[in-house]
């Protein structure tokens, strides 16, 4: 993926939003973010944080002034199904539809015969029927060791 800015001017108090395919992050401002939003992974593990980044195929940033405030993290094929398997906005930045546009551009990258699925937390499931996307009930899983 070649890195494209994307910028969403603002109406609000708040800075414009440039979204960026494949942004030049390191792992520690992922979990800078991570922290922020309230989203449950690793973030005291640095190298496993840098391994998901580095293993995702499909990483677009929402940047603030400069700053991270927004990532979504998946891996696609790119032709049939995505697996968003993170979505993260920072509290300061949440309902001001920086999430609904990650997976907007999620999905336009993917295409439109691509379809996006996620994994969520208890606390994050009212949000998702907001953005468009229904629940499915016939997945399996089998859960990670830690």
């Amino acid at each position: 993926m070649t890195k494209s800015p994307m910028t969403t001017d603002s109406t609000s108090a708040r800075p414009a939003i440039d979204y960026i395919v494949s942004p030049d992050v390191r792992p520690e401002q992922v979990c800078d973010l991570y922290r922020s939003s309230g989203i449950r992974r690793p973030v005291d593990d640095v190298p496993r944080i840098a391994a998901m980044l580095k293993n995702a195929n499909l990483v677009i940033g929402a940047f603030a002034g400069g700053k991270l405030v927004g990532l979504a993290r998946a891996l696609t094929d790119f032709s049939y199904c995505c697996y968003v398997s993170d979505l993260a906005v920072a509290k300061e930045h949440q309902n001001a539809g920086i999430g609904r546009e990650l997976l907007g551009r999620v999905k336009e990258e993917v295409g439109s015969q691509s379809m996006l699925l996620l994994l969520a937390s208890p606390e994050a499931m009212p949000y998702y029927p907001k953005v468009g996307m229904e629940e499915v009930k016939n997945g399996w899983i089998i859960k990670r060791a830690g």
